[in-house]
């Protein structure tokens, strides 16, 4: 019994200080260490406006690494396969970005960023273009949280 309680202790301080911490911690308004002064995109619109969406927060803020970032966001919504009378069953919807970002008018580095999603045809037109608004406010939202990652680091 007494070595079931040791095991217990040990085992629950191991946990509690292991050094966890959120990657975008919110600790002292300090999401990141740097600034986005322009950010001009192109390409898809829908995509577009969800990242514009996500990375204002990161705009017009006092961070001594101010970037200007020029992005071309390339969707494509591919057949995959067909039935016997050739109506399309599946689509593959995927999206390449090219994320350019300057540090004082140099070319910093170049980002390239890639998502892809396999999706069933649906009989209901309205339904699949909803299930693709989606599938697009998806991607765009992984698409920044890797451009934050690489700006951060």
């Amino acid at each position: 019994m007494l070595k079931k309680i040791f095991l217990l202790i040990i085992g629950s301080s191991l946990l509690l200080q292991c050094g966890f911490s959120p990657l975008y911690s919110t600790k002292d308004n300090d999401i990141g260490f740097f600034s986005i002064n322009s950010l001009k995109l192109s390409g898809d619109k829908n995509i577009n406006n969800y990242i514009k969406i996500n990375l204002s927060k990161f705009q017009n803020r006092t961070e001594e690494k101010k970037f200007d970032i020029e992005g071309e966001i390339f969707f494509y919504k591919d057949i995959l396969s067909n039935d016997k009378s050739a109506n399309v069953t599946d689509y593959k919807l995927s999206t390449i970005t090219v994320f350019k970002v300057y540090l004082n008018n140099t070319l910093k580095k170049e980002i390239k960023i890639s998502e892809d999603k396999i999706m069933e045809n649906m009989d209901d037109e309205l339904e699949e273009e909803k299930y693709e608004k989606t599938v697009k406010k998806i991607f765009a939202s992984s698409i920044s949280s890797k451009l934050i990652t690489e700006l951060s680091l």
